[in-house]
């Protein structure tokens, strides 16, 4: 048999997030609900490969140009062809998998090390209380680990507290700090503290990621790992001036299979960060079998999505989610969801227009017109670190002309200063 791809359709779908998703993602992931999933159809009747885009945050679109390109040919030309892009490069393997009768995983020509593999929580930086939620709602869906990002603009240590009082002692946390402790100095303080902290275990991107020597000195205060994205500094680099301990590795397959072995070759451990519903994770479990250094639970961000996509749920306990079995992804996409889910364009939503407030226990008060101009400030060093009672607040938009002008100046020249 002589397998040719038929056609290639595009079907965009608005998964709404769950309730507390919803509100913290508005400043800054708020395009995350919108997916483009792939249906790939054959000459053969009723087999089908399915993958998922998140075109708003991507490793790669699949363009027109690449749809073209596979129309008539057998998919299994373009197996390790990562500029398919993400979704039809998950399609191409579903369908060959499904074709030959064998799991994904088998098409990688390793030997698989796992059957469940570990699975993260993951929240985008919120309240405690609301962590402290989310973090019993994991636990209730059987999960262990929990990363969160780590933002300055907040009292960390009241978040891990929090987190740690709704949640049984082996539940863990990976922090993520996107660089904005930016230097060695500001570090230092605040890890050495969250040392202290039990509950807390990995470290992602405190500081610089290209400040070689300044990782080199943080390693050396601290007692917990510190995760970098690979390529950043290059892994020559890395593994030269131990700059950390291990990896976040994502992108096409043919990346990830390349920098999980060479991870693998020096023994640094790693997590698959692939972002998308229960579809892109369960392309995600299916690399995690096979690499062995994938050891860290995996970030799939599936949590905060009120809807998988799948006819059956992918099943997680005791913090690992087992790797689906059945040929290609393992999966059965709800195609009354897609259709429930289905989005007109443009695909994309408009921007929001927010108020938010940064707050000190002090008077202190920052408005910001934009989430990045608090990323801006923290990593130009512009700041406080992580001080008592900090918190960042929405400012509600009452209708009134004082909301609108603070707003359109926070917008244009924020951060505004406040001392009530």
């Amino acid at each position: 048999m002589t397998l040719k791809i038929k056609d290639v359709e595009r079907i965009t779908v608005h998964v709404p997030f769950t309730p507390r998703s919803q509100v913290w993602c508005a400043r800054e992931q708020y395009q995350w609900d919108i997916s483009e999933v792939i249906r790939i159809t054959t000459d053969v009747p009723d087999l089908v490969g399915w993958g998922e885009t998140m075109p708003h945050y991507t490793w790669g679109r699949v363009s027109d140009e690449a749809i073209a390109r596979v129309k008539g040919r057998n998919p299994a030309e373009f197996l390790g062809d990562d500029s398919l892009g993400a979704g039809l490069q998950m399609a191409i393997y579903d369908l060959v998998g499904k074709a030959n009768g064998v799991p994904v995983y088998k098409l990688f020509h390793l030997p698989r090390v796992r059957e469940w593999c570990p699975i993260s929580w993951w929240n985008v930086d919120m309240s405690p209380e609301d962590f402290a939620a989310e973090a019993r709602e994991a636990v209730r869906q059987g999960y262990t680990s929990h990363k969160i990002k780590a933002r300055p603009w907040w009292d960390i240590y009241a978040q891990v507290e929090a987190i740690a009082n709704a949640t049984p002692d082996h539940y863990q946390l990976d922090m993520d700090w996107n660089q904005m402790l930016a230097n060695v100095n500001n570090a230092v303080p605040v890890l050495q503290r969250l040392d202290q902290m039990p509950r807390v275990t990995l470290y992602e991107s405190p500081i610089f990621q290209h400040d070689v020597e300044g990782n080199r000195q943080l390693r050396s205060k601290i007692k917990l790992p510190i995760a970098h994205h690979f390529g950043n500094p290059p892994f020559r680099t890395v593994i030269r001036d131990e700059v950390c301990d291990g990896f976040v590795i994502g992108g096409g397959i043919k990346r990830v299979l390349q920098e999980g072995n060479l991870s693998a070759g020096f023994d640094k451990p790693f997590f698959l960060q692939i972002v998308g519903t229960g579809i892109t994770t369960a392309l995600s479990l299916q690399l995690g079998a096979v690499l062995s250094h994938a050891q860290w639970p995996a970030v799939n961000c599936m949590n905060i999505y009120s809807d998988d996509l799948l006819a059956t749920p992918i099943t997680i306990k005791g913090g690992y989610a087992k790797t689906p079995d059945a040929p290609g992804l393992g999966i059965e996409i709800d195609e009354a969801a897609l259709m429930r889910f289905k989005m007109e364009p443009p695909y994309e939503h408009p921007p929001l227009r927010l108020l938010l407030a940064v707050r000190w226990p002090n008077g202190r008060t920052r408005y910001y017109g934009n989430i990045m101009q608090c990323w801006t400030d923290a990593h130009n060093g512009n700041m406080p670190i992580h001080e008592h009672g900090a918190r960042l607040e929405y400012v509600e938009n009452d209708g009134s002309n004082d909301w609108d002008q603070l707003q359109a100046r926070a917008q244009s020249e924020g951060p505004i200063f406040s001392y009530e």
